[in-house]
């Protein structure tokens, strides 16, 4: 496992940023994931205080000194102010879900001294592994991808 992500995985506190409405993208299902894990997980939204029970923030900066790492789970375009409000923050473990990444947002990462984690699912990392997650590892291991 590379380094980047073994520290990431060691974070217990984790902002959760694409938490959606309809419950039906993937932020909703990492952060659900990665509470029944025992982490510590914030759900990030711009506009909704509460999404089915769960208590949303506006930003990164309203749990500033509560996170250890960005789990960022939102389109390109909304990636790149996610990394710069988490620079500014001093937070140095990121993780782009894949559909975060784009040329301009890896240049905005380097620009911001930021290391990101990318092109793998946190699910297939974080303890313990269940399902097809441990397939996708293993053959991720194996080939190099899934």
């Amino acid at each position: 496992m590379n380094e980047l992500i073994e520290e990431f995985i060691q974070c217990r506190s984790i902002a959760v940023v694409g938490f959606s409405r309809t419950g039906k993208k993937f932020g909703n299902s990492a952060y659900k994931e990665l509470k029944e894990r025992g982490f510590e997980v914030y759900a990030i939204h711009p506009t909704e205080r509460e999404i089915g029970g769960v208590p949303c923030f506006p930003n990164l900066s309203s749990l500033f000194g509560k996170i250890d790492g960005v789990f960022v789970c939102v389109p390109p375009q909304k990636a790149i102010p996610v990394l710069e409000e988490t620079a500014s923050l001093g937070i140095r473990h990121v993780w782009l879900q894949q559909g975060s990444e784009s040329p301009a947002v890896y240049d905005a990462a380097r620009r911001l001294g930021l290391p990101v984690i990318s092109k793998k699912c946190i699910l297939m990392y974080v303890q313990p592994e269940r399902s097809f997650h441990r397939v996708h590892r293993i053959v991720n291991t194996v080939f190099g991808r899934v």
